[in-house]
């Protein structure tokens, strides 16, 4: 039913051609007929043409023709045409004869054959009503491309224009602050490699794993400036420097912990991370303590959920991803496949 489902300017389009038919119709029966009986032959033979136009359309084309049925779609075309040729007979010889007719004529094969053969040249019609349609949609269609095309080139634009000033303040900053304070420039830097990981590296299929624990620990040293007590890191890491994984893939669990896994009233939070190649598998570990009063209550949130999502349509059921809350300690474990 996708034909009736048409935007506004198809629908007006059908409506346009049924009114120029009826008008066509209605001013050649009216010479002999009258105004009345020709409203009423109008209407019904309107009826029966409408009956073969998208009964081909709706139905007989895109079920049988487009699927490459074309024997049974030839068969059931001549079939269809003869029946409805038939009852559009019956149907105004009917009304001819109860409404109008001062003796009533009867139906004979002639009659019927000649409305049957009439429906041939509606069928036709249906045809190019059907490419009709199909040349104004897809005249839309690529208006639109064009103005989606117009967007993009806008859009990506923008994207190369403010990320490259931003990036630009950012260094100018950096190299102020580099005289006065070099612990500061060096997290203005960090801080400036994450910018420049979500603009250039994170719209890709893949990164080098190098890039990707490079943002993972930029994130890190940034995440431990707004913490007021010491944030000890463990990193474990053995794999193929050329190696190349989806990016943000290991993010999640970090964030997580900075989120949900550091007690802000310790005077000593200790993290453990372990990135190892091994059998064809990469394994991603992260283990923390559970902050005093959250035991119990830990909520993994939207952002594993959304990682399996996301785990589920790179890999489908070949990875492992297990989380575990035990003895006052988080355990977040991943297994993808990497070649």
């Amino acid at each position: 039913m996708q034909f009736f489902k048409s935007k506004p300017g198809v629908l007006q389009l059908q409506l346009l051609v049924w009114l120029a038919v009826s008008l066509l119709l209605f001013f050649s029966y009216l010479p002999m007929d009258g105004a009345g009986q020709s409203a009423v032959y109008t209407i019904l033979n309107v009826v029966f043409y409408a009956m073969i136009i998208y009964g081909n359309i709706l139905y007989l084309f895109p079920v049988f023709y487009q699927r490459g049925r074309y024997a049974w779609y030839a068969l059931l075309v001549i079939a269809f045409i003869a029946v409805t040729g038939i009852l559009r007979g019956y149907a105004n010889m009917w009304v001819y004869n109860t409404f109008f007719a001062k003796t009533p004529e009867r139906i004979s094969r002639e009659i019927i054959i000649k409305y049957a053969s009439g429906g041939v040249l509606i069928f036709v019609m249906s045809l190019i009503v059907r490419i009709a349609i199909a040349y104004f949609k897809l005249k839309q269609q690529t208006e639109e491309i064009l103005v989606q095309k117009s967007r993009a080139e806008l859009n990506l634009l923008k994207s190369q224009v403010q990320p490259h000033f931003l990036f630009n303040t950012l260094n100018n900053i950096y190299y102020e602050a580099y005289r006065e304070a070099p612990r500061t420039a060096a997290l203005i830097e960090r801080l400036s490699d994450i910018m420049r990981y979500f603009v250039d590296e994170s719209p890709k299929n893949d990164v080098a794993i190098s890039t990707e624990v490079q943002f993972i620990e930029n994130y890190i040293a940034l995440e431990k400036i707004r913490i007021r007590h010491e944030v000890v890191v463990v990193f474990e890491k053995n794999y193929n420097a050329e190696l190349r994984i989806p990016p943000m893939l290991l993010m999640t669990f970090v964030e997580n912990i900075f989120k949900h896994g550091i007690d802000k009233l310790s005077e000593r939070n200790i993290i453990a991370l372990s990135l190892v190649q091994q059998d064809g598998y990469l394994f991603f570990k992260t283990d923390n303590a559970i902050p005093t009063g959250t035991a119990g209550n830990r909520d993994t949130g939207f952002g594993i959920v959304n990682l399996t999502q996301r785990l589920t349509i790179l890999y489908g059921q070949n990875f492992e991803l297990k989380v575990d809350q035990r003895d006052h300690n988080f355990t977040a474990c991943l297994k993808i496949p990497v070649s």
